[in-house]
């Protein structure tokens, strides 16, 4: 079965829809004729600016939280798959609100989950980051746990003779290129002002994916999943510092501005930061395959659950060889990988035109 075939009639919730990878995600979704798709969001703006850009009978707006269980089991009556995109993602936010952290990406998976298998719902794919891996900030660790309760679901099955069997799994992302509050949308806007563009430290580097990526990933998730993966989009690295350089170069004369009359400032590391990231721990990649585009990692064993270990091996699949996967050990886009990137993201070329249009 194919992608298409899979979400054709089927109807769909997704959680946090109006934002950048939910909304992509219920357009893409609309190409494949489903019966309805279900937006779950808090941001009534946001809501309705979604109906009026897509115009379709097949989209349901539904305003309510995350934090809400009692909502969520009424939204999520009759539905067949639910995304769980909604979040708070933003490392320094989070660090400085950390029980709201823990209250919209920890309760609210939990009322997520618990609301899908009450509602007997097929498949939950929960959208998590790489920050969840050795997190050393609020961001990255609530959103770990919400990996792992996603994956420890599954041990539901069985608990009453087999009645329901929901599929829970996730997809763990680098950084999403050009999404709201990403770090290419700051230094467009910086270069525009004619800076400084603002770097935290010369040596970051960072996973990226734009977010068709993001979405074909997920999309791809929910075809596949079988129970208790979490799925990792084979990624590119880069370091900062280029990306700043190479857009500062591009983009500048865009402007009217010479490159060389904007500068790069090194502000310091916000709390919680990083210098690199990691797909996945070295635990993970003793059940971990491959393809040629992503990673599965499998759980080691799921208790009630008679498919671990290695019955759910997808076709195609090879066991990893690689024990390390850090940003710090992959190799880097240079800056003229990096500049067909932002030229294929349309920020250089015709970027004008349109804007005109």
């Amino acid at each position: 079965m194919d992608i298409a075939d899979f979400y054709y009639g089927k109807t769909i919730l997704v959680t946090g829809g109006v934002g950048s990878i939910g909304s992509f995600l219920v357009r893409e979704l609309l190409k494949f004729e489903p019966k309805s798709i279900r937006v779950f969001d808090n941001n009534e703006t946001g809501l309705f600016d979604l109906e009026q850009s897509l115009m379709s009978g097949k989209i349901r707006l539904l305003i309510g939280d995350i934090r809400d269980k009692e909502r969520l089991n009424v939204a999520m009556e009759g539905v067949d798959i639910v995304f769980h995109a909604a979040a708070l993602k933003h490392v320094p936010l989070c660090e400085f609100n950390p029980f709201d952290a823990v209250k919209t990406n920890v309760i609210g998976t939990q009322n997520v989950l618990d609301a899908a298998y009450d509602q007997g719902v097929e498949k939950v794919i929960t959208i998590s980051t790489d920050k969840a891996v050795n997190p050393s900030n609020v961001m990255g660790a609530t959103k770990l746990l919400a990996e792992r309760l996603t994956i420890a679901a599954n041990s539901y099955h069985g608990t009453y003779l087999g009645a329901k069997k929901t599929i829970f799994s996730c997809v763990r992302f680098g950084n999403v290129l050009n999404s709201r509050g990403s770090v290419i949308p700051l230094f467009e806007k910086q270069i525009k002002k004619g800076g400084p563009i603002t770097v935290t430290h010369p040596d970051m580097r960072r996973f990226f994916m734009d977010i068709p990526s993001a979405a074909q990933l997920i999309l791809k998730a929910g075809l596949l999943s079988r129970g208790g993966e979490v799925f990792i989009l084979k990624m590119p690295a880069a370091l900062i510092m280029d990306l700043a350089e190479e857009m500062r170069s591009l983009l500048s004369p865009q402007c009217g501005i010479n490159p060389e009359d904007i500068p790069i400032d090194i502000v310091g590391m916000r709390i919680g930061e990083k210098i690199d990231e990691e797909l996945m721990i070295l635990d993970e990649t003793n059940c971990a395959y491959e393809n040629e585009d992503m990673y599965i990692v499998y759980p080691k064993k799921i208790p009630y659950s008679d498919n671990f270990p290695g019955k759910l091996i997808l076709p195609g699949f090879q066991i990893t060889e690689r024990d390390k996967f850090s940003s710090m050990d992959t190799r880097l886009l240079n800056r003229g990988e990096i500049g067909v990137l932002l030229q294929e993201l349309g920020l250089i070329e015709g970027r004008d035109e349109e804007e005109k249009n």
